[in-house]
């Protein structure tokens, strides 16, 4: 069995046919069953449809070449998108048995792009609460050590990927569910623009900040992805309508002339992280000053203040999402998303609206910022994954998040691997970007990326179910 290949690399392989989809998809099969019992990262495998997409795209590469980077190459889908014909539960016992009619606008916009659908993957119910062990499935672990923690809500994402099961993933992300996993499992993890891929079909957290984004083994690869996901949709009234730019051609640019702008309050300060993290973030400046950026220190409004102000937000919009069912079947909920529930009966209308407009003052603070600098740099998560056991009920209330603010403003943030700390696990930086300036964010992440080896060492338990199973 080969190597886990970037989508890249694959995407490379694929138009020389040098590759072919099946035996990619095969290869992927095979990691899904050598690893799948440890990790639980999928709710529904795909199998047939899976051996299905890879024939057809087979077929149709041999015959007149890939239509897209993504021809060919085996994804996974969070389990609160909708896909037709496919059980899509948002791991809650309400939707046990819930088949849709009609695929979510992302899982449409992979389809169209050729992808192979492996499956759906484990989050934490309706996008919320953490690892909950009174649901109908069990939690994913982390590939890196199977007694900790992946971080969530895209937690299923965030292990396949690492584990080489799938070679991309749809995650979603309301307050850091897409960089939060992303961070503790050692990945990419892109969270676009607020409306630039459409939330339509994909079960709602909370309105004004649910974003999709892609999660990958590189940024190269979350450029590939969102080529086919970005994009104007009717059918998402949020969703922004503007052209899509080449996200990949410039990605190795490299970042001479660029400005970073280091938020160091954020991890020094208002919520400081281990002496690993700091000493990451440390070394990234030195690698973007000795690569031609200009790297600055800025302030912002504080950590606590942009973490007050989303919860609320958020508290009061998931509750509205499902209220007829916290207020009929309570129980049926876990405990976790329940007591979740309990808090957000609590947010008044003014408290609401006091928060709304407090949103825009810390808006208008942070594009003052940006205009002076192209990036920010910060951490995405304060340290190591937790014992899973040890995750406390509240984890997004005792400490303000490092992710939340980004989504509260609606501009993109990507988390990358940053190395690893004295347990082994892997460290999170955090980059971010104006609305819409995704190319040049992805550009700074690549460059990093490049100016390391974290990208050349994949969690042991790839290899060690069976020899054939190597690791990039």
């Amino acid at each position: 069995m080969s190597q886990i290949p970037t989508i890249a690399a694959a995407a490379k392989a694929l138009a020389a046919k040098t590759m072919s989809p099946v035996e990619l998809t095969q290869d992927c099969l095979a990691r899904i069953r050598a690893l799948e019992p440890e990790l639980h990262a999928f709710v529904t495998l795909t199998e047939d449809r899976a051996l299905s997409d890879a024939r057809k795209a087979e077929a149709e590469i041999m015959a007149s070449g890939p239509r897209s980077q993504m021809h060919g190459i085996p994804v996974g889908l969070k389990d609160i998108v909708d896909t037709k014909g496919i059980l899509t539960t948002c791991q809650s016992r309400f939707l046990a048995d819930n088949i849709p009619d009609k695929d979510a606008t992302c899982a449409a916009s992979l389809d169209a792009a050729g992808s192979v659908l492996m499956g759906k993957l484990t989050t934490h119910e309706f996008a919320d609460g953490g690892p909950s062990f009174d649901l109908p499935d069990p939690p994913s672990r982390n590939p890196w050590n199977t007694a900790h923690f992946t971080a969530g809500s895209s937690s299923g994402t965030g292990a396949a990927v690492a584990a080489g099961l799938v070679l991309g993933g749809i995650g979603t992300d309301t307050g850091g569910s897409i960089r939060g996993p992303a961070s503790l499992c050692g990945i990419a993890g892109l969270k676009p623009t607020y409306g630039l891929v459409s939330r339509a079909g994909v079960a709602p957290a909370a309105y004004s900040l649910d974003h999709i984004g892609p999660m990958c083994w590189t940024v190269e690869d979350c450029a590939i992805m969102l080529q086919s996901l970005a994009g104007h949709d009717p059918a998402d009234p949020a969703s922004a309508n503007r052209p899509v730019p080449d996200y990949v051609s410039g990605i190795g640019g490299g970042v001479r002339g660029l400005r970073i702008g280091v938020v160091r309050h954020f991890h020094e300060t208002d919520h400081p992280v281990s002496a690993a993290t700091q000493a990451s973030i440390t070394d990234a400046i030195k690698i973007y000053e000795g690569a031609g950026a200009t790297v600055v220190d800025v302030t912002l409004p504080p950590l606590q203040d942009w973490s007050a102000c989303g919860f609320l937000i958020s508290a009061a919009e998931r509750l509205a999402a499902y209220e007829d069912w916290a207020m009929t079947r309570l129980d049926t909920f876990s405990a976790r998303v329940r007591d979740r529930m309990f808090l957000g009966s609590f947010v008044t209308g003014a408290d609401y609206l006091q928060a709304v407009r407090f949103r825009r003052e810390l808006c208008a603070e942070l594009a003052a910022v940006m205009r002076d600098v192209d990036i920010l740099l910060t951490a995405s998560n304060p340290g190591e994954a937790p014992l899973i056991d040890q995750v406390p009920r509240w984890d997004n209330l005792t400490k303000p998040n490092f992710t939340f603010p980004f989504n509260v403003a609606g501009v993109p943030a990507l988390s990358l691997c940053g190395g690893f700390g004295p347990q082994g696990l892997p460290l999170g930086l955090q980059l971010v970007a104006r609305p819409f300036e995704e190319a040049d964010l992805m550009r700074a992440g690549h460059a990093y990326e490049l100016a390391t080896n974290w990208r050349a060492q994949r969690p042991a338990i790839c290899a060690s179910k069976e020899p054939a199973l190597a690791c990039a």
